[in-house]
C-alpha cells in the first residue's frame, strides 16, 4: 500500500517496515489460519513497545501464535509456565553463593529475554505476579537491592483461560493496566476450521516450528519503533482519543473508567497500526480498530451490568459509536 496521500505529504518512508511486516505475516500464516486480527494486534504491540494479554478457551492457538511471533524475530525467547507454586525467584532470578569468590552472584531468571511467553498467567499467586510489575513497566529487575536492566526489545505475551477458574487468581487492576492490549481469541469460522484440518492433514499431523524463519532483528525493531513514534497525528484525532477515554469515566455501565495510560496507549498503538497499514498518518479507523483491545481490560462493569451479562466490549463499542468521528 502506498504511504503517500495528497492531503498529507510523505514524511516517513515505511517501505522497509511494510516489507518486513509482510514477511512476518507470511511466516506466521504458514501455520496459523484465520487469525489476521490477532497477528495485526501482536505486530502493533511489538512496534508500540507494549505487552499483550491473550485470552481464549483451550485449543484456539494462543500459545502457538505467540511462539510463532517469537520465531519470526531473531531475539531471545523464553517461556514461563505459571503455576500456583511458582515463586518470584523462579521468574526474575535469585542470588547464589559462589564458593570460589566467597560472594553471592545473581543468576538471571527467564524474564531476562526479549520476548517472554507467560502461559496461564492467572494461575500464579499475587506474590509472583508482583515480580512482573517492575519488569513490565520499567524494563528492569531489582534483586537484593541491585537493579538489572532488561535488554530491548522486551515484550511480554501472556495467555489466560477464561473458562477454567479453579486454581486461578484474578489479575490485579494495576497489572492489567501494564498490558497494552487484551486480545480475545474466539473459535474459528467453519471455513477456517476446514482449512486448519486440511493443512494439518497435509503436514502429516506435524507442526514444525523450526521451519519458520526469523525475518526481523532487534536493531530493525528499534529502528521501526522510532519511525512509528514520529508519525503524524492530527490534533482532532488526539481530541477524539481523549473523548473516547473520557466517556469510559462517565458511563453508567462502568464502575471503573480508563486511566490516562489508556489514552497514551491508544495514541501509540494507532500510530503503529497505521504504519503496518503503510500510512505515515493516523486515521479515525486506526483508532477505532485498536480502541477495544486497549480499553477492554482497563474498565470495570458495575455489578448490575455484570449480572445482566453485559460485556466490557459491548460498552466500549457503544461509546465509540456515540463519539463523533472528526472530519
Amino acid at each position: 500500500m502506498d504511504n503517500q496521500n495528497p492531503f498529507f505529504p510523505g514524511r516517513t518512508d515505511l517501505s522497509d517496515l511494510q516489507r518486513s511486516i509482510g514477511e512476518v505475516r507470511s511466516e506466521i500464516g504458514r501455520i496459523i489460519v484465520g487469525q489476521d486480527r490477532v497477528v495485526d494486534l501482536l505486530l502493533t504491540a511489538m512496534l508500540s513497545d507494549g505487552h499483550v494479554l491473550i485470552e481464549g478457551v483451550p485449543g484456539v492457538a494462543k500459545t502457538l501464535t505467540a511462539k510463532l511471533l517469537a520465531k519470526t524475530v531473531a531475539v531471545g525467547f523464553s517461556r514461563i509456565q505459571f503455576t500456583p507454586d511458582l515463586m518470584p525467584s523462579d521468574v526474575i532470578g535469585t542470588s547464589v553463593f559462589n564458593q570460589k569468590t566467597s560472594d553471592f552472584e545473581f543468576r538471571p531468571g527467564p524474564i531476562f529475554s526479549n520476548i517472554v511467553l507467560i502461559d496461564e498467567i492467572n494461575r500464579a499467586p499475587a506474590k509472583t505476579q508482583s515480580a512482573l510489575f517492575e519488569s513490565m513497566e520499567e524494563r528492569q529487575v531489582t534483586s537484593d537491592g541491585k537493579t538489572y536492566k532488561l535488554n530491548p526489545p522486551f515484550m511480554v505475551v501472556a495467555t489466560q483461560n477464561p473458562v477454567e477458574q479453579e486454581g486461578t487468581y484474578r489479575l490485579p487492576e494495576a497489572q492489567l493496566d501494564r498490558f497494552l492490549f487484551k486480545i480475545d481469541i474466539t473459535y474459528p469460522s467453519y471455513e477456517n476450521e476446514v482449512r486448519i484440518i486440511s493443512e494439518f492433514h497435509q503436514r502429516r499431523n506435524v507442526i514444525d516450528l523450526n521451519s519458520i524463519r526469523a525475518v526481523l532483528s532487534a536493531e530493525q525493531i528499534t529502528a521501526f519503533r522510532e519511525k512509528v513514534y514520529g508519525l503524524h497525528v492530527d490534533a482532532n484525532l488526539i481530541s477524539y482519543i481523549a473523548q473516547i477515554v473520557n466517556q469510559t469515566r462517565n458511563n453508567s455501565a462502568l464502575y471503573l473508567g480508563a486511566s490516562p495510560r489508556a489514552s497514551l496507549a491508544m495514541l501509540t498503538a494507532s500510530k503503529a497500526f497505521a504504519a503496518i497499514r503503510g500510512r505515515d498518518f493516523v486515521t479515525p479507523e486506526d483508532i477505532k480498530f485498536i480502541a477495544e483491545p486497549v480499553l477492554h481490560h482497563r474498565v470495570m462493569l458495575t455489578p448490575e451490568k455484570e449480572m445482566e451479562g453485559v460485556s466490557p466490549a459491548e460498552v466500549i463499542r457503544q461509546i465509540i459509536e456515540r463519539v463523533e468521528i472528526p472530519r
